[in-house]
């Protein structure tokens, strides 16, 4: 997404927030990328490259990650590997913080046994649509499903990422 530079001091900082820190050499200090703009990066996974000089930041973007307001400082679209993600939390949010009104909400509210019939009804609704070869409600009641599913593992604390976890081993 972008290349950023970082001391240990940032490291440390981005270690203990989870927001990526980086030592900004223009303006001499540490600098919290989306400290203005509000647009964060929220750790993922940090790895070392082979040499030991070089760290890999996988990261969960909040908004645009360069300045000029495109997804990455290359101009390249993130692609749905970040939006899902990014759905998730956001889901998990509003497990959170319950907002009134909220659709999401509500269905954490409705409890566990609701959750899960209704990730069964928006399978069923999936299948019907495929049947009748009617690409657009497949396509939506697609979404509808993979929607319910994410709210689903949110309400068993489970993240989306130890499904793909599973994908992968296969």
């Amino acid at each position: 997404l972008m290349l950023g530079y970082m001391d240990e001091e940032a490291l440390r900082v981005t270690r203990a927030s989870g927001l990526v820190t980086f030592f900004s050499r223009s303006k001499q200090r540490l600098w919290m990328k989306g400290e203005s703009s509000g647009n964060t990066l929220k750790v993922t996974q940090i790895q070392l490259d082979c040499d030991q000089d070089t760290l890999l930041i996988q990261v969960i973007p909040t908004g645009p990650v360069c300045h000029k307001g495109t997804d990455t400082c290359w101009g390249a679209t993130n692609e749905a590997r970040y939006f899902l993600p990014a759905l998730e939390q956001i889901i998990q949010q509003r497990k959170s913080d319950a907002p009134e009104g909220s659709y999401t909400a509500s269905l954490f509210a409705s409890g566990l046994a609701k959750m899960a019939q209704k990730v069964g009804e928006e399978a069923v609704e999936t299948v019907i649509a495929a049947l009748v070869e009617d690409e657009q409600a497949l396509l939506n009641e697609s979404a509808d499903l993979l929607y319910h599913l994410l709210v689903l593992l949110q309400t068993k604390d489970t993240a989306l990422s130890r499904v793909l976890d599973v994908l992968k081993q296969r």
